[in-house]
């Protein structure tokens, strides 16, 4: 006699649509990150630069920077979204690359910066500690 076993679906609790959150938080983090950058390489009289505040690139290649983690940061907040397995790894990297480009960016936009720096914080706590849950919510 032959009985099948069915694995026990795990309890799922409300910390997925936290994850959830953090992932439409890149998404939403991403697009903003793609206008700043934007408008740095295109319009760099925008913002306002003072001698000697900007570290290692000029502010062109600092837009060209936040462009970059704008697309990424977009591709994988859709990815965290949908419960890609691969998706959390690569998001918490790029989270905090992107909190670590605020850091250096805080002498151009200060309170901005600041604001990201917390979703970003945010965002990595939610995926780090709660983001194998989106995994359960999507074999349940």
């Amino acid at each position: 006699m032959s009985y099948e076993t069915r694995p026990q679906p795990q309890q799922v609790t409300g910390w997925v649509g936290w994850v959830w959150f953090a992932g439409i938080m890149m998404v939403l983090s991403g697009l903003f990150n793609i206008i700043t950058g934007a408008y740095a390489v295109v319009f760099g009289d925008v913002y306002v630069q003072t001698a000697r505040r900007l570290m290692v690139f000029n502010l062109t290649g600092w837009g060209w920077l936040h462009l970059a983690f704008g697309v990424l940061l977009v591709i994988a907040g859709v990815a965290v979204t949908i419960g890609q397995p691969w998706a959390r790894i690569v998001a918490v990297v790029i989270v905090m690359l992107n909190a670590l480009s605020q850091l250096m960016w805080i002498a151009i936009n200060p309170w901005w910066s600041l604001t990201v720096i917390a979703v970003d914080v945010l965002v990595l706590y939610a995926l780090i500690v709660h983001g194998g849950e989106t995994r359960k919510a999507r074999l349940s």
